[in-house]
């Protein structure tokens, strides 16, 4: 018999997994999405042949309700959709901050939890996804949310004390790499290059130099250490870098991310 998926919240990351697991084989008659913008949900329907349904709806009818909201939103959500739960069914947060111990307090017993921290890659298959265990989730249930987020890139299981450092380091982790891209495309116009030819340059350096490390699995300061030369180019580059304390402005940066987690976990 097959199991009954509803995705509620059709933003960009709900419809990046809607589209991975249709991508990925899963039957659309098995899908269903709770969207209430009469706009969006037509949207959905004819891109992805999908149900869309309102969120009670969507959360009474599946076996497994994939919660794709913001942090502030989650508490009228799980209003509106927990009194149409009821026990066995599985409940999938990808909310940054919010617990299982929150969700599970707002659920009928016996409705298993799954807190999940994806990022954007998931867009192009490229995710980083990291699940934790509410209280009395089963392995079987552990293995379907890792089977969903296996659709759109690596899933990664941890302790949920892990989450808000998570959150901080592939959560948040794009913005950080887009942040350097936008930087370094600024140099190469200060430098005299085009735009596009900057542009260029940096990307595919940025989607090399990720593969290089994916597919060698060579640690990242002896791949650096093979660019630099002594006295060359990259040595005077990354010495601004340290003078700058760019490696201590990333600790600082992902130590903020953390503490707002913990914020928002506390409702704040």
């Amino acid at each position: 018999m097959s199991t009954q998926t509803a995705i509620v919240g059709a933003g960009v990351m709900g419809e990046a997994l809607l589209s991975g697991l249709v991508r990925a084989g899963r039957r659309v008659d098995d899908l269903m999405v709770g969207e209430k913008r009469p706009e969006r949900a037509r949207e959905l329907e004819e891109r992805y042949g999908v149900a869309v349904l309102a969120n009670a709806e969507a959360a009474r009818k599946a076996d497994t309700v994939v919660l794709v909201v913001k942090p502030q939103d989650m508490a009228d959500v799980l209003a509106e959709v927990s009194p149409q739960l009821r026990p066995g069914q599985l409940v999938v947060s990808l909310a940054a901050g919010i617990t299982t111990a929150y969700i599970e307090s707002r659920v009928p017993a016996d409705v298993a939890v799954v807190r999940v921290m994806p990022n954007t890659p998931a867009l192009v298959d490229e995710g980083m996804a990291a699940i934790s265990p509410g209280s009395h989730c089963s392995e079987e249930q552990l293995a379907e949310v890792e089977q969903l987020m296996a659709s759109v890139g690596k899933v990664l299981r941890i302790p949920e004390r892990q989450q808000d450092a998570v959150t901080a380091i592939s959560g948040s982790g794009p913005a950080y790499l887009f942040f350097v891209v936008e930087s370094m495309i600024e140099a190469g116009v200060h430098l005299g290059l085009p735009r596009t030819t900057a542009t260029e340059l940096v990307i595919q350096t940025l989607v090399g130099s990720g593969k290089m490390l994916r597919e060698t699995g060579t640690h990242p300061a002896i791949l650096r250490e093979q660019v630099t030369s002594p006295g060359g180019t990259t040595a005077s580059a990354l010495r601004e870098l340290e003078v700058h304390k760019v490696r201590a402005a990333f600790l600082a940066a992902m130590e903020a991310a953390r503490d707002r987690s913990r914020a928002l976990a506390e409702g704040s």
